[in-house]
């Protein structure tokens, strides 16, 4: 473990063949600075003992990331991509050792991947959801809800605007978005042969944006947070909350993505391999490729036949985690800013409560409903409840395994130091007027290759923030177009990734093969997040035009290319 620790600190920067070279090459020797600044007093005592160390260049510490999702990509086997990426970055890091990084990789990198309180919180959040669906499902509550929605959903374009406009109303959370909106609409678009890589790219395209734009959501006391962090750090006498307000017409990713979902469901029109996927759903009746993995196991067909339709049974288990959710951020926000004698706000409540937490709590009150329904209504007996309880469960254990093999990579991937190189490489260019849009791509490379846009906010928001301020001082535009640049960033570079969480859940809210997944989205995801660069980031950065005529003019240029770029799915 000594060795272990020595060479997770001192990572390694130059080639062995090229050291001499390297030791001039700028992001090397930056890279080194920051490496030899957390140099800890065990590594310190064993260099200067003279322990040999493995010097690499600064550019290897992407190879992990590029591995798995070239391997992912390429073979669609995304727990083995995974797997060796962390291995590959526990390989660089443990001083070019095979035995001591295969080691690494199971009793560190994975162990702390779920030990980690955050990842913890997520992993039974997804498993008492999944309880709760089996439960939903088990009980009549998924069959009896998909005929209650199909009322309205009669035609596959209702179908998708329906799961669209559920997508809005679940704005609190991007993982209960998914999940729920995922698992409710899955057994209606099935119905109406829409293909689950369509479903897949609905619920997430919608999640996560609407999330992050909501005045009250989870995401809101983490941005806000990073904000008002920065500002107390650098002096800057502004309100980090109205500062969050006044990013939103700025954040024209997420905002033309979800007028972009809505123009696709409306239109029955796609291109490249979703209208592929979604024509073989509609003329061959197959919602998913033939040889597919779903990332999870829901089947309708094995809830009993005796067992009728109860859509209550689906819904009230719902409303009680929105409720017990909304609930529980109120009271625990409330209880810390009357500890901390701050003003009752609804702004500081929020901003102050643990909300993941509350969905945890949430979540729970909502299995305990779930399982009261389901031996109240006569639907199960209570021990063949808990076994659909358990089945659920069960049911997200493939996604669970995702889970915790992307946060691993992600934690490789911060020792390796991969979003230092990547902003060191581009950052000794950047005029004033291209600053948002380079952070915006800087923030979408670093979110794609590490699989999260909070720590990429957390990796960011420190470089970004100071940045504005130096090169534009007093440049309203500027700064806010770098603060929202990092946000909407995040965004789009999250649904590139593979190895995102909010990805894998929305492939496991639908039931959709991962890889299948990510290869139907990110067409869609690239030529939003290019329309938004070519016609919103860098125009109203240049004051062009201010952020609204960016979004109008950005909305008709994305609706413009896609009609160019689509076919009617019917033909």
């Amino acid at each position: 473990m000594r060795a272990f620790l020595s060479g997770l600190v001192i990572i390694i920067v130059f080639a062995a063949t090229t050291a001499g070279a390297l030791t001039n090459d700028e992001p090397s020797r930056n890279l080194i600075q920051e490496i030899s600044s957390n140099i800890t007093p065990a590594a310190a005592v064993e260099v200067a003992a003279g322990a040999e160390v493995t010097q690499l260049p600064a550019w290897t510490s992407i190879l992990p990331p590029l591995l798995s999702i070239f391997l992912a990509l390429l073979f669609r086997h995304v727990l083995v991509a995974l797997a060796l990426g962390v291995w590959l970055g526990a390989f660089l890091i443990s001083d070019l050792s095979f035995v001591r990084s295969f080691a690494r990789l199971f009793d560190t990198h994975v162990i702390n991947a779920i030990a980690d309180p955050g990842h913890a919180s997520i992993l039974v959040f997804s498993l008492l959801l999944g309880g709760m669906l089996g439960l939903m499902t088990q009980s009549g509550g998924a069959k009896g809800l998909a005929s209650w929605v199909d009322t309205d959903a009669t035609s596959r374009r209702r179908g998708q605007l329906t799961t669209w406009f559920l997508g809005l109303l679940v704005f609190f959370d991007d993982y209960a978005n998914s999940l729920l909106v995922g698992s409710s609409m899955r057994p209606v678009t099935d119905r109406l042969r829409v293909s689950r890589e369509k479903l897949a790219f609905l619920v997430d395209a919608t999640a996560a944006p609407v999330a992050s734009l909501a005045l009250v959501s989870s995401w809101i006391a983490v941005e806000v947070g990073y904000i008002a962090d920065q500002f107390t750090h650098l002096g800057v006498q502004r309100d980090a909350y109205l500062t969050f307000i006044e990013t939103i017409p700025y954040r024209f990713y997420p905002i033309l993505m979800l007028l972009f979902v809505a123009w696709v469901a409306v239109r029955g029109r796609d291109f490249g391999p979703m209208l592929r996927a979604e024509r073989r759903a509609l003329h061959e009746g197959l919602v998913s490729r033939p040889g597919a993995q779903p990332a999870s196991d829901f089947h309708e067909e094995a809830v009993p036949e005796h067992v009728p339709g109860r859509p209550l049974n689906a819904v009230i288990p719902v409303i009680v985690v929105v409720l017990v959710a909304a609930i529980g951020i109120y009271v625990d926000g409330r209880a810390k800013v009357v500890s901390a004698g701050s003003d009752l706000s609804l702004r500081a409540i929020v901003g102050e409560a643990s909300s993941s937490a509350a969905i945890l709590w949430g979540t729970g009150a909502g299995c305990v409903a779930a399982l009261a329904l389901s031996v109240g209504t006569g639907a199960l007996s209570f021990a063949s409840s808990i076994e659909a309880w358990m089945s659920g469960m069960r049911s997200m254990l493939f996604a669970a395994v995702i889970l915790v093999l992307a946060w691993a990579l992600g934690a490789v991937c911060r020792d390796l130091h991969t979003a230092s190189f990547l902003i060191g490489a581009v950052g000794d260019w950047i005029a004033p007027a291209w600053v948002p849009a380079t952070v915006f791509v800087m923030a979408a490379l670093v979110s794609f290759a590490t699989g999260t846009s909070w720590g990429t906010m957390a990796i960011l928001f420190p470089l970004v923030v100071p940045l504005a301020l130096e090169i534009a001082p007093g440049n309203e535009t500027i700064l806010l177009g770098a603060v929202s640049s990092i946000l909407a960033g995040s965004v789009w570079g999250d649904h590139c990734s593979p190895i995102s969480d909010t990805t894998v859940l929305s492939s496991m809210a639908s039931s959709c093969d991962h890889m299948d997944h990510v290869r139907t989205q990110l067409p869609y995801a690239l030529l939003v997040g290019a329309v938004s660069l070519i016609c919103a980031e860098l125009p109203v950065a240049a004051g062009w035009y201010g952020p609204w005529v960016g979004l109008l003019v950005s909305a008709v240029a994305m609706v413009a290319a896609f009609e160019s770029l689509s076919r009617p799915v019917g033909r």
